[in-house]
């Protein structure tokens, strides 16, 4: 086996301002064993860019998010996102995801298609209304899933332009210093520390008033808990939501014959979305390193206890070896076991919300605007741990 004598090369290699996978990745895995690679900020870490060895590294409890918290984890940004569920391990993780975990079951989500479905329908009726151009973002992308995550846990939706500032910075890499990073960090805290008073004073049917009466009725978690709890459902519930969208466009329309496809037969949404969310590289890089809690052979290479393990899940996603025609779109793709949601202990809480509204948001794309196109440069997020459209003019 292969040791840790392995030079570190730069990373990430994607670039922020398209949606290819680098080539470097491809490259990698054909090679023996893992990668060292070295991030701008933090420890070398081990690459994992299999999907095999990406469902070991995120499945195996032997590898631990809990201990990035005693490292210099390998990050992109001086600043660094620590507590809350993401640097949990079990059980301190299945107490506090069980809290939140039945709010977003297959079963609720599902009674909020409708809603969702009707949202999604008035945000391009209002855009149709207005005219071309459009920004598909502004006026879509980003209200869609604002609006549902607000109403679940019980926000404002008035206070979006507040929270996107807040949601941008927590997901910057290198627009903020440690110190500012942190500074917006507790404006947001303290932003959520006030609704959850006034929940405590004005009870609601929300997911915000069920997490406080976890807290004060039951000491199921502490009140830092509850802030960072109610932050990082706010923050995910949106986020990854309202790049994907536009991400999913772009695509389409890369590939002229698969969205003609999909618009013949409007069937084939459900399974879209998974070969979309399979096909898109939504990272810069990978984040959320895994520590190595003993030493561990992985393809070949002896990762010793103590060493993070970054999983480039766009990469394991593109692995010949688990999809045949790895590299190709195709939207009837069957058996698509992908990793865009992750994979274990921490595998997304709200993929089966993220899941309706992506279909409800290309369904309706479809429905209503079957003519939609550019109608001007994307303009791309930069310095973010995520990729797409700042803005995407469209007409139609």
């Amino acid at each position: 086996m292969t040791s840790t004598d392995t030079e570190p090369v730069a990373y990430p290699f994607n670039e922020a301002t398209s949606l290819h996978l680098s080539d470097r990745y491809a490259l990698i895995r054909d090679q023996d064993g893992l990668p060292r690679v070295r991030l701008p900020y933090g420890e070398d870490a081990w690459l994992v860019t299999r999907y095999a060895d990406a469902r070991l590294v995120l499945g195996d409890s032997r590898f631990s998010r809990a201990e990035s918290v005693r490292h210099d984890e390998p990050r992109q940004s001086e600043g660094r996102l620590t507590g809350g569920l993401l640097s949990m391990d079990p059980p301190e993780h299945a107490r506090l995801r069980t809290l939140v975990a039945k709010a977003f079951t297959v079963r609720r989500v599902e009674k909020l298609r409708p809603e969702i479905r009707a949202l999604a329908e008035d945000l391009l009726r209002d855009m149709t209304e207005a005219g071309p151009p459009a920004d598909l973002v502004d006026d879509f992308a980003l209200p869609l899933p604002v609006g549902v995550i607000c109403r679940l846990l019980g926000v404002p939706e008035a206070d979006r332009p507040r929270f996107r500032v807040w949601s941008d910075n927590a997901l910057s890499t290198s627009s903020l210093t440690a110190e500012q990073f942190e500074a917006s960090r507790n404006e947001l805290r303290a932003y959520m520390a006030g609704l959850i008073d006034q929940h405590r004073a004005h009870p609601a049917d929300d997911l915000m008033t069920a997490l406080i009466e976890a807290r004060d009725d039951r000491d199921r978690l502490s009140e830092l808990e509850l802030v960072d709890l109610c932050v990082g459902i706010l923050v995910a519930g949106h986020e990854t939501t309202a790049s994907q969208i536009p991400n999913f466009l772009c695509v389409l329309l890369d590939h002229p014959e698969q969205f003609a496809r999909l618009r013949e037969d409007p069937s084939l949404v459900a399974g879209a979305v998974e070969e979309l969310l399979r096909f898109v590289p939504l990272g810069v890089g990978a984040g959320q390193p895994r520590y190595a809690t003993e030493d561990i052979d992985v393809s070949g290479t002896l990762v010793r206890a103590g060493d993070p393990v970054l999983v480039a899940i766009g990469a394991a996603n593109r692995d010949a070896l688990r999809f045949d025609r790895s590299g190709k779109l195709d939207i009837t793709r069957t058996n698509n076991s992908h990793l865009g949601f992750g994979h274990g202990v921490h595998h997304c809480l709200g993929a089966p919300l993220a899941r309706v509204e992506l279909q409800e948001a290309l369904r309706a794309l479809l429905g209503m605007l079957p003519g939609v196109r550019l109608a001007g440069d994307i303009d791309w997020k930069t310095a973010m741990l995520v990729r797409g459209p700042r803005s995407m003019p469209v007409r139609w």
